[in-house]
């Protein structure tokens, strides 16, 4: 960051701009100056830069291309592409606007004309690592793996440290399944490069993602033992330990990772994940509320308590950890349902009833939503919205189960015409269904059999 801090040029610059001053620099100065508020993603200041140095030197090529670059990163294509015009003449040899040039083609979604142009500017021998993952990135958007891989190898053969490079290569590796050639690959570049984090990461991912855990592992620990600080590769080395059903193992790791941590929540929350497949419910609860005291909004920790204590009995507990991790995450809706039904366990039908009116707005597709909320709308005796809601929930799903419902309601209100018709349309969907309805909604048992009787009496 020192470059930042102790830019005399910068400095000299501002304080120019501040005091309404006038002082000269030459292109190259100017140039510098622009990269640096480039390179910080300053664009006002770089656009004062250009516009000042175009003043000093109107004919400047190289502060005009600085300026297509500000027109690129703020989208005016319009004003880019009157540049471009002007300075194509003069700039087919210039790298830099090249590749702005060709930036122009890839924001415009043109990404073969792209690769055209930095095909021209790898003739001038110059930026090429740059060059070609350039021109990969744009046969990725072309859905083109097989070149895309070609330009990243050629890339990292222009400098082999480039990670972007290394990584990308071992997508399209995937991308196009080549899964023998992707190893080999890797393997000769650990054979050169046996101290890269990079690629020994991509090692262990190779083969955690293809399940073979163990040599997964053997990845991470040369990581591991190149740098042992990595946080996020303790992480991948305990996940393979739990995939193998080592929750011990895994356990061990885990604590290692506390060490180097500051946010320690979600640790503790996979700690207490391997004690609950462990069978120790007692201390995977107190892993959980570790979790919870590190980050009191830890929505998974507490539902995790939820489940734990719902196996240990105690229901009171289980609805307040879900209540709390479902009012954090109420999008979820696995939470909805898990707290529909322990609000209906615990005989909370009302509140049920809110999670309920969730699941059938998000889900309307899914019939069972509709049977419980309607089912709960019953049991507390709203017949009139329990036979709103059916209507609209046989729309979506021709149910015997529905039309069941549906009859009960019309029979509870009194409405003997509305309820025979639905009856009579469950009876035609599945009348094997009978029994266990006329347990469930007494009014039933009777109509079912004036139903019948007069089927009878029509034969």
């Amino acid at each position: 960051m020192e470059e930042y801090f102790g830019n005399e040029l910068v400095k000299k610059f501002e304080e120019m701009m501040e005091n309404n001053d006038e002082f000269y620099f030459d292109t190259e100065e100017l140039e510098d100056i622009i990269v640096y508020y480039l390179e910080l993603g300053d664009f006002n200041y770089a656009d004062n830069a250009v516009t000042y140095g175009l003043k000093l030197h109107p004919n400047s090529l190289d502060i005009k291309i600085k300026k297509l670059e500000i027109l690129l990163e703020w989208e005016d294509y319009n004003a880019a592409k009157e540049l471009i015009d002007e300075l194509k003449g003069s700039s087919m040899e210039n790298t830099d606007f090249l590749v702005c040039y060709a930036k122009y083609y890839s924001n415009l979604g043109n990404p073969r004309k792209s690769i055209e142009i930095c095909k021209k500017a790898l003739e001038l021998n110059e930026e090429e690592n740059f060059l070609h993952n350039f021109i990969a990135d744009e046969y990725v958007n072309l859905g083109d793996p097989f070149n895309a891989l070609k330009h990243y190898k050629k890339a990292l053969k222009e400098d082999p440290t480039d990670e972007y490079s290394l990584e990308n290569a071992m997508i399209c590796f995937t991308d196009l399944n080549k899964n023998e050639e992707a190893i080999a690959f890797l393997n000769e570049y650990l054979d050169d490069f046996a101290y890269s984090e990079t690629a020994w990461f991509e090692y262990g991912q190779f083969y955690f993602n293809r399940k073979n855990y163990e040599e997964a592992i053997k990845g991470y620990d040369y990581l591991l033992a190149i740098n042992s600080s990595s946080v996020g590769v303790y992480a991948n080395k305990a996940a393979c330990y739990e995939a193998l059903g080592q929750y011990k193992k895994s356990i061990e790791i885990y604590e290692e990772m506390l060490e180097l941590e500051y946010t320690k929540a979600f640790t503790f929350y996979k700690i207490g994940l391997c004690y609950k497949a462990l069978k120790q419910p007692i201390i995977a609860l107190n892993a959980f509320q570790k979790s919870l005291r590190e980050d009191p909004q830890f929505y998974l920790a507490m539902m995790e308590q939820s489940y734990l204590y719902e196996e240990m009995g105690g229901m009171t507990e289980a609805l307040h950890f879900a209540k709390e991790a479902t009012s954090l995450n109420d999008s979820n809706l696995d939470y909805q349902k898990r707290l529909a039904f322990l609000f209906i366990d615990s005989g909370k039908f009302e509140e049920s009833l809110v999670c309920l009116k969730k699941l059938v707005d998000a889900e309307p597709t899914r019939f069972y939503n509709w049977y419980a909320y309607s089912e709960v709308l019953m049991l507390l005796g709203e017949y009139e919205e329990g036979v709103a809601i059916l209507d609209r929930a046989v729309k979506a799903h021709e149910r015997a189960e529905l039309y069941y419902q549906l009859s009960n309601c019309y029979f509870n209100l009194k409405n003997q015409e509305k309820g025979h018709e639905s009856l009579q349309k469950a009876l035609d969907l599945d009348p094997s269904l009978v029994p266990d309805m006329q347990k469930k909604y007494p009014y039933i048992k009777d109509e079912v059999k004036k139903a019948k009787a007069k089927v009878k009496k029509k034969n």
